[in-house]
C-alpha cells in the first residue's frame, strides 16, 4: 500500500505509486503505524533532493520526520515549500537571490523568507489561494493556478494540467482562476529563478 506523502499544489497529502523528482519536510506528520497525523509541524517547509551522499532512510521511520515528495519543484513552491539550503545550496542561493530581487529586499534569511511563505501559505488551516497579479498567460513558467478542483503549470503562457505521474495539456481555456503560488515565491519567479520541471511539462 503506497504511503499518504506525496504533495498536490493545493499541499494535501495523498497516497499514491508515483514518487516524483524532490523529497520535503515539514516535521514528524506521521504516528508509529506510519499514519499521517497532521498536516506540518513548524514554519520549516523546504524541498530536498531524492539523494544525498548515499544516504538511505526507511520511508515514515517512527518519530523520524516524515518523507514527502514532489512531482516537481513548480509544485513544491505551490505547496508552499522553498529549496533546502543543505542539500541544493546552489539553488537555495539562487532561490534566495531572485526572492531579495523580486520581493525588495536585502540579506533576508532562510528562517525570514519561511516566515513570509507560512503567511501566504493557509487560510484557516487550509491552502491559502491568491488573486492572480496579471493575467494568466503573462505568469512566469513554473507558476501554477487553480481552476475549479484542478491545478494547472503554466508554461510558456499556456496551461498544462497537473497529476502526480506528469502533466498534460489542459483542455479549454481556464475561468475563475486563482493563484496557487505564494505571491512572494512568483516575485522570485518573475526575477528569474527557473523552477526544474518534470520532463512531461517539456514535451
Amino acid at each position: 500500500m503506497p504511503r499518504q506523502n506525496c504533495v498536490t499544489p493545493f499541499s494535501e497529502l495523498i497516497a499514491t505509486d508515483a514518487r516524483g523528482t524532490l523529497m520535503g519536510i515539514r516535521g514528524v506528520l506521521h504516528d508509529d503505524q506510519r499514519r499521517i497525523r497532521r498536516a506540518f509541524v513548524g514554519t520549516r517547509w523546504i524541498f530536498c533532493v531524492l539523494q544525498f551522499k548515499n544516504r538511505h532512510r526507511i520511508v515514515m521511520t517512527p518519530k523520524r520526520y516524515t518523507e514527502l515528495f514532489f512531482l516537481d519543484e513548480a509544485t513544491a513552491f505551490a505547496a508552499g515549500h522553498r529549496p533546502c539550503f543543505f542539500c541544493r545550496r546552489d539553488d537555495a542561493n539562487r532561490f534566495r537571490a531572485a526572492w531579495e530581487e523580486g520581493n525588495g529586499v536585502k540579506n533576508i534569511r532562510a528562517r525570514e523568507i519561511d516566515a513570509a511563505l507560512h503567511g501566504e501559505r493557509l487560510d484557516r488551516g487550509r491552502k491559502r489561494l491568491h488573486p492572480l497579479p496579471i493575467p494568466v498567460a503573462q505568469l512566469p513558467d513554473g507558476a501554477m493556478v487553480q481552476a475549479g478542483a484542478e491545478s494547472f503549470l503554466i508554461m510558456q503562457g499556456r496551461a498544462l494540467q497537473w497529476s502526480m505521474a506528469g502533466y498534460r495539456k489542459a483542455d479549454g481555456a481556464l475561468d475563475d482562476v486563482m493563484l496557487l503560488t505564494p505571491p512572494s515565491a512568483l516575485r522570485a519567479l518573475r526575477a528569474g529563478y527557473q523552477a526544474v520541471l518534470h520532463p512531461s511539462a517539456m514535451s
